[in-house]
């Protein structure tokens, strides 16, 4: 076994570009799920209660940024070649991914919507701060942040059935799907 070193993905190999990408992203999701819900069990005099929202509404907005790029690279930079051998495993990997896309778009959208609903902007960690959209500005917190809550929830049941099938590739299929994912490239495995 060996690390990869490419830049590019290959036909048989993740970069480091988009491995490093993936688990940003991924470990950033994990994290931002239990924060939120941390935040919404604070009570108004609760020391946390101006510091957690802020930093949760910063990291999402760098997180989108992040996923921007992530999809940008996944354009011009085509991901290798599924290992998974039944046709019923390849669809669900699409959908999948499809499906996780579409609600990491759902998140943040609802999240901006919900932080800029009284017409503010959203101070980014005080280094920059995104502008409200006025003609969205329309008080309708309860109804974003409903939309939050559910696409970031059904989001987290499709990462944990992500996560369960990279296990299954590994330790059942005993393929290279995880590894690939990991810099390991494994010249013993028909990857």
């Amino acid at each position: 076994m060996a690390f990869t070193k490419k830049i590019r993905n290959s036909k048989t190999q993740y970069s480091w570009p988009s491995i490093v990408m993936h688990w940003l992203v991924a470990l950033t999701v994990l994290a931002m799920y239990p924060l939120g819900l941390y935040i919404v069990s604070l009570g108004y005099y609760d020391p946390g209660y101006r510091i957690y929202p802020n930093i949760h509404r910063s990291i999402g907005l760098l997180l989108a940024v992040l996923v921007a790029l992530r999809l940008t690279w996944k354009f011009f930079n085509p991901s290798p070649r599924m290992l998974a051998q039944k046709p019923i495993e390849r669809f669900a990997a699409h959908a999948g991914h499809i499906a996780l896309y579409i609600l990491l778009f759902v998140v943040f959208s609802s999240g901006y919507l919900i932080s800029t609903a009284d017409g503010r902007g959203i101070a980014v960690f005080d280094w920059f701060t995104v502008p409200a959209i006025q003609a969205l500005a329309n008080r309708q917190e309860d109804f974003w942040g409903t939309i939050h809550f559910y696409a970031a929830t059904t989001m987290m049941v499709l990462t944990a059935i992500h996560i369960l099938a990279a296990l299954k590739h590994h330790f059942i299929n005993k393929d290279a799907t995880l590894k690939r994912m990991a810099g390991v490239v494994d010249k013993n495995t028909n990857s």
